[in-house]
């Protein structure tokens, strides 16, 4: 065990340190400290002595240099262990350092700024800051280090439980959160810098990621997996990761991406009030109503067997109306995330059923604007790698459709199809999707081949297939899959086009009546 005679406490987040420092003091121990965290200690009563009466240097250059000289980094530095070492110090005066507690520069806060300039964004990059994590981390055997307020108080009971020592594996196991604490804000100002310092390389030829964790979860996708959900400092737009959830229990590994892809497909749902039903990742209900609880119902009634215990993504706040719905007979969701939740509505979907008390219920905030703040980058693991791309946010508009048909579509499935063509790109591949009067009603997902994928919607559809509109994510490469859709009844279809049998496939639309139009636009979803 190592005794904490000489503590450093520098800090941008004062959360917790007039408490630490005024408990370190009780304890005997001699407190370091700079600019504000100084004034901070003195102001509520705990004596400090100041990192330049140590230096014997004042701090300059706007603040800038503070802590970079060795009777700081030499007494972090020092083995203990060491003879050599400590006949360093010793010829130079310098005591050794055995607490550091230290937290950055609030680097993101400042990019979040929509307003933020790159001269304010530079200048809120610490310098002296992570060198003394850095330092502290290196040389845990003998130095312990706190990055985090949270971590206050399992320190003092560390050293209250030790007569004022620190033990090594809480030293290692906070050296450890030290490292992790720099290497995600290098990966910040990295980013950050990466697309503005060099503007025109997309990606750049070393990635970071710095990922906060947000929760642990129960397990993974299987019980047998361990499982955590990470949150990007960087994220801004209504999402998953900036919901806070208000109700119910832990969420899952699997809820946690189900609730991601249906807000992600109701925010585009932008007609009206709309309501997702997503289970197992694809969607098996959607539609836009004349309110909330009419698309509700109407999102429900595209599959309400698959409904049953899925995820439930609404774009307004729900109101009681919503939640008598949500709540009625045969009803059943894991979780429901909306803007927010109408006081009255909350009592009804928490108290009524049996399953409220553990019905996770998020509040997102509203939706609108949300492209605005959209970030571009989309990333999925694969074994030993990351594979990195363009969020798939390109939608297009009626001027860019090409009617391939000799029978154009009304204005009504025009509607319906611009609807379905927003769904289906939400759906795996190979994805097809039936649509009518702006509501779900059949989905093919996942085949290995689009005709499967077509009878698959069509049995899903049932009688409502007749005088529904289709939408493919990608081209059909024969005619056959239309053909099973026009059997069914469809009326118009809309796909990317491009394949070398479209000839045979427009003609076949032709034959039936069957108005086709072409996207140029493929949205694969794997």
């Amino acid at each position: 065990m190592i005794a904490v005679r000489r503590a450093l406490l520098s800090v941008s987040d004062k959360t917790g340190i007039e408490e630490l420092g005024r408990a370190l003091a009780e304890m005997g121990v001699e407190i370091l400290s700079t600019g504000g965290t100084a004034r901070a200690l003195a102001g509520a009563g705990v004596p400090i002595r100041g990192v330049s009466d140590v230096t014997r240097f004042p701090e300059m250059l706007d603040g800038r240099v503070k802590t970079l000289h060795p009777a700081i980094h030499g007494g972090i530095l020092a083995r203990r262990d060491s003879a050599e070492h400590m006949s360093v110090l010793k010829a130079h005066g310098i005591g050794p350092i055995d607490l550091v507690c230290v937290n950055l520069y609030p680097f993101a806060r400042a990019i979040a700024n929509p307003d933020v300039t790159p001269e304010d964004a530079i200048e809120n990059i610490d310098i002296g800051g992570p060198a003394m994590v850095r330092s502290a981390a290196k040389n845990h055997d003998f130095v312990a280090v706190v990055v985090d307020p949270a971590d206050y108080a399992a320190v003092l009971d560390e050293l209250r439980a030790n007569r004022g020592c620190t033990t090594l594996p809480a030293r290692r196991r906070l050296a450890a959160r030290a490292f992790a604490h720099t290497a995600r804000y290098d990966s910040m100002v990295a980013a950050y810098f990466s697309e503005r310092l060099a503007p025109g390389e997309s990606f750049p030829p070393e990635l970071t990621l710095g990922f906060a964790r947000a929760q642990e979860c129960r397990y993974g996708e299987n019980p047998h997996q361990m499982a955590a959900f990470y949150r990007s400092p960087e994220a801004h737009e209504p999402s998953v990761s900036t919901a806070r959830q208000i109700h119910g229990k832990e969420l899952s590994f699997n809820n946690i991406s189900d609730i991601d892809a249906a807000l992600e497909l109701v925010k585009e749902l932008e007609e009206g009030p709309a309501a997702v039903v997503v289970k197992h990742a694809n969607p098996c209900g959607a539609a836009v109503g004349g309110t909330l609880a009419e698309a509700f119902g109407r999102a429900r009634a595209g599959d309400p067997v698959s409904a049953f215990g899925g995820i439930l993504a609404l774009n307004r706040p729900v109101d009681a109306a919503t939640a008598d719905a949500i709540t009625g007979r045969n009803m059943f969701f894991e979780a429901v995330i909306a803007p927010g939740f109408q006081s009255d509505a909350l009592p009804i979907l928490t108290a009524r059923k049996k399953w409220g008390a553990n019905l996770r219920l998020l509040e997102v905030g509203p939706l609108e604007g949300w492209r605005a703040l959209a970030s571009g980058r989309d990333a999925r693991t694969v074994v030993g790698g990351l594979l990195v791309q363009d969020r798939d946010l390109r939608d297009v508009t009626r001027e860019e459709l090409r009617v391939a048909t000799e029978r154009a579509p009304t204005e009504e499935e025009m509607a319906r199809l611009l609807f379905a063509w927003r769904v289906v790109r939400h759906v795996k591949s190979n994805a097809i999707v039936l649509a009518r009067r702006l509501r779900l009603v059949g989905v093919g997902a996942g085949q290995m081949n689009r005709v499967q994928s077509v009878r698959i919607a069509v049995e899903h559809a049932r009688d409502e297939a007749r005088g529904s509109v289709l939408a493919s994510d990608a081209f059909f490469p024969f005619p056959d899959g239309p053909r099973v859709a026009i059997e069914a009844g469809v009326t118009a279809m809309i796909q990317p086009g491009g394949s070398v049998k479209d000839a045979e496939t427009i003609e076949v639309c032709n034959q039936a009546g069957v108005a086709m139009v072409f996207t140029g636009l493929r949205h694969f979803r794997h």
